[in-house]
């Protein structure tokens, strides 16, 4: 399956080199979560930016989109199992509103911290930081 199918512009942001160490099948899935989610709530002709950047101190990985955005008010509750921020929108997007409570499960087993930031009709970024005992920084 295609993740955007043309539907969207599409970039990626690579910034250092780091192996990110952990389970592969697992960060795989809150990787491809993230990216689908964008993917979903980005409309026909938005951008789309993935990214990692690998530091002395962490590494981070982010998907940064100018969708729809998500109010403020429930960017703490985002993480809650089956919590959505427009239950109407459901069968319109698909989802069990799981997605982003395993993405937050992957990034705690893995040291790591899932930060959303979003603006209502600007857009949102989320991204996941690992320290940097979790990274095996790569030679030149």
């Amino acid at each position: 399956e295609l993740l955007s199918a043309g539907r969207h512009t599409l970039s990626l942001v690579v910034e250092g080199e780091a192996a990110l160490l952990g389970s592969r099948k697992e960060l795989h899935s809150a990787f491809s979560n993230l990216a689908s989610n964008a993917v979903r709530y980005t409309p026909a002709g938005g951008h789309i930016e993935i990214g990692w950047r690998a530091g002395l101190e962490c590494g981070e990985y982010w998907v940064r989109d100018d969708g729809i955005g998500i109010d403020p008010a429930h960017i703490p509750r985002l993480t809650e199992r089956f919590y959505r921020v427009d239950r109407g929108r459901s069968r319109e997007t698909g989802g069990t509103g799981l997605g982003l409570a395993i993405v937050k499960h992957i990034v705690t087993r893995h040291q790591g911290e899932l930060v959303i930031e979003s603006e209502l009709g600007k857009g949102s970024r989320f991204a996941m930081r690992f320290p940097a005992p979790r990274l095996r920084m790569q030679r030149p």
